[in-house]
């Protein structure tokens, strides 16, 4: 590992080190709990809506979350390391064959939706465990 690698991955130690980063990908719906400072008073927004893609590798990592706003599209980036970033929370998985989901942008209404993720493997350890009862 070069020295330019290891310090990247010291500074993203640092920077995640009181946060828990969750692994999300295009098509999961996201809860972004984002610090907002207006003049002397900082609160927490928090902005739900669809990873579309994720950008960079490292520190430089960023990813666009794409939520319908009064009827209209709105994107916002936000890079995954930002010390502005308070949680990140996966509301629900999709199921999607795509890296990068712009035609998002183009669809409205039951075109725009993502198919949920089925996880089967959660369903076997259930009665696994169910029959070791």
């Amino acid at each position: 590992m070069n020295l330019i690698q290891q310090l990247e991955k010291e500074q993203v130690a640092k920077l995640s080190a009181g946060k828990q980063i969750p692994d999300f990908g295009p098509g999961d719906t996201v809860l972004v709990n984002y610090k907002v400072v207006e003049g002397e008073r900082a609160r927490i927004q928090a902005y739900e809506g669809v990873c579309i893609g994720r950008a960079g590798s490292g520190l430089n990592e960023n990813f666009t979350v794409r939520k319908i706003s009064y009827g209209e599209g709105v994107e916002r980036v936000f890079p995954l390391y930002s010390p502005m970033i308070d949680s990140i929370k996966i509301v629900r998985r999709g199921k999607v064959r795509r890296a990068k989901l712009y035609y998002l942008r183009g669809r409205r209404g039951k075109a725009a939706r993502i198919v949920e993720k089925q996880d089967h493997r959660g369903a076997a350890e259930s009665v696994a465990e169910k029959a070791a009862e």
